[in-house]
């Protein structure tokens, strides 16, 4: 949520913070800015409403020179979207302020500089933090001292990068809550919200810990953490490549990375089967003596990791015989809990830095988990530093809002944790072998469901005049039908919700009419025939149904039900491979809709707010 690029260099660095910014518009933004200090120490900003591109036309009218700059995306959350609360703010056209999060104390401290004369040009919780840099800097000299005594004075959420145009070699950052990261280069330093948007200038990075303060400048970066004692933060060489302007052939980045599933999971699986059995260590150093002791899972997500984890739980207390709890991050973090006797947190988040998750993964800390283990995409990112241990992903980076490859990889990681613990608490070595071998023969499964897009684009058509949808599905296939509830809402603007096909007869029946499309997933299984049940309850009140079935389950196509028939697979990979048609399904319908499907309307990637 929201983007910061910055830069300390001697070239000028309009068209480096400008490509940052280009880099980070997946998080979602709603207006985008620039501040410059050049060559004659004045600070020059330009701020646009909408798109990175308008800044960047701006700029190339108006050309900002200056080696010392830091540019921002914004999404709005105190103040409308528009010119005037664009970031970065300024104070008396010395101090240039970026940031990320939120200041929960905004109000009193707007207040208190109010009294000492400064005026708001804006409704942001941000601009606060701009007069108080300037007001420290009444009483020191030190930029860094400054923001130092500025943070202290911050209840709230922040990643933010201060420059001084009396002072415009070095820029000074802090983060509490919000990620960035310091890029290194040779003679000139970066900092971002996210080491995408530095690839193109440098390959060394280090992550802020919670509570750092960085001073950077051309030639070094100098950290101290929340006790203001210098700290070192290991610099390591990224392998990440991504080149954001490359769909290929794709019209969107989700249809691309729909695409790129099969691949993502043969990655994700690579060097930890091997002979069909499970390397233990790609959960981290001990994660074979914690899975001995484990007696109870408890997973921690929100969005689309939630229903990852939703599925786990049916692996976990089936396969492992283990039992598992699943919550939203939000309120766990917000209610009083009970931790069962030698419990593991688990988290799942595709970035790692998920602000609710994050929380939750501290408060685990606090009350007595035994230990914690993070299903997460991103290397370096928070929840994984943070982790006891941690199963990277290996999805690549997932541009599209929507969540496609990141989803489907969470879920092989959580079927793998499923068979890591299994091992300690008595399951079988032959389901041992089936698990394995199932997860072996995914990739190829779901490149058959891909075959499938040109049924589904045609599917999509009957959608073009719907404003409601339905999702069925019984067992592990309900958090299936609840995730492609979400993705159509998400990309397509259609209200759609999704229910345990048994909770029909109470209540949602009534909403059925032929106006009120019923998508449902049914996989032969041992509940296939009360799911058929559940659908004719929908044929008998007028309802139009989609089902996504293989052909065991014996659905016929007719007027009332159009059916698809998905690859026959085992059970154990089933809700891997159904999630595909209804990410196609969601795709067709935005695309029919004439949304914008890459970066829907609200929404951002990463949400490192509450």
């Amino acid at each position: 949520m929201c983007g910061i690029v910055g830069a300390v260099a001697q070239r000028d660095v309009a068209d480096i913070l400008v490509e940052g910014l280009k880099r980070l518009e997946y998080r979602g933004y709603d207006s985008a800015g620039v501040a410059i200090v050049d060559n004659n120490n004045q600070l020059n900003r330009a701020r646009r409403l909408g798109k990175v591109q308008e800044l960047a036309d701006a700029l190339h009218a108006n050309p900002i020179a200056g080696g010392t700059g830091i540019a921002h995306t914004r999404w709005a959350t105190h103040g409308a979207p528009s010119e005037a609360n664009a970031h970065p703010h300024i104070s008396s056209e010395t101090i240039a302020v970026v940031h990320n999060g939120i200041i929960e104390n905004h109000e009193i401290l707007r207040t208190r500089l109010q009294g000492l004369g400064y005026s708001f040009t804006s409704e942001t919780d941000t601009e606060v933090i701009a007069h108080l840099v300037h007001h420290e800097l009444k009483s020191t000299n030190s930029l860094l001292s400054a923001v130092q005594a500025t943070v202290k004075q911050l209840i709230g959420a922040y990643g933010t990068v201060v420059l001084d145009t009396r002072d415009k070699d070095r820029v000074v950052v802090a983060r509490s809550g919000s990620p960035l990261v310091i890029g290194y280069g040779v003679g000139e330093n970066f900092i971002a919200s996210d080491m995408l948007a530095l690839l193109p200038v440098t390959r060394k990075f280090s992550f802020l810990e919670e509570g750092d303060v960085a001073e950077v400048t051309r030639f070094e970066v100098n950290v101290f953490d929340t006790n203001g004692k210098p700290v070192t933060r290991e610099a390591k060489e990224s392998a990440v490549s991504h080149d954001v302007g490359d769909k290929g052939e794709y019209r969107h980045y989700m249809l691309k990375e729909t695409f790129e599933q099969p691949t993502a999971i043969r990655n994700t699986l690579e060097g930890r089967l091997l002979g069909n059995v499970l390397d233990i260590n790609t959960f981290g150093e001990g994660a074979d003596d914690i899975f001995q002791k484990i007696e109870h899972v408890q997973i921690i997500a929100c969005g689309t990791s939630y229903h990852s984890g939703m599925v786990a739980r049916y692996w976990l207390e089936a396969l492992a015989g283990v039992s598992c709890n699943i919550e939203i991050a939000s309120e766990f973090r917000y209610r009083q809990s009970h931790v069962p006797k030698n419990a593991l947190l688990v988290t799942i988040s595709q970035s790692g830095e998920t602000a609710d998750t994050l929380a939750a993964l501290r408060l685990a800390k606090q009350i007595g988990y035994r230990a914690s283990l993070t299903i997460c995409n991103v290397d370096g990112s928070s929840l994984v530093r943070e982790s006891d241990l941690a199963f990277m992903t290996k999805a690549g980076a997932e541009i599209g809002v929507a969540s496609t490859k990141a989803f489907t990889t969470q879920l092989v990681g959580l079927l793998m944790m499923t068979l890591a613990i299994g091992q300690h608490h008595g399951m079988s070595k032959d389901k041992q072998t089936e698990i394995a071998q199932s997860l072996m023969t995914l990739p190829s499964k779901l490149e058959e469901v891909l075959a499938l897009a040109g049924s589904i684009e045609d599917l999509a058509e009957d959608f073009a005049d719907k404003h409601h949808a339905l999702f069925l599905g019984r067992g592990d296939q309900y958090p299936i039908a609840m995730e492609g509830a979400l993705k159509l809402k998400e990309i397509s603007y259609i209200h759609a919700e999704a229910y345990a096909a048994g909770e029909l007869k109470h209540g949602p029946l009534a909403l059925i009419d032929a106006e009120m499309p019923v998508i449902v997933v049914a996989p032969q299984n041992d509940l296939i025939e009360k799911l058929k049940s559940n659908v004719e309850e929908v044929r008998a009140r007028g309802g139009l149904m989609y089902v996504f079935a293989d052909s065991n389950a014996n659905f016929s196509s007719d007027d009332t039900m159009k059916v698809i028939n998905v690859p026959v697979c085992d059970d154990l990979i089933a809700p891997i491979v159904y999630t595909l048609p209804l990410q196609l399904l969601s795709y067709y319908v935005a695309i029919i809709k004439g949304t914008d499907v890459d970066q829907p309307r609200n929404l951002a990637k990463s949400v490192t707010v509450e």
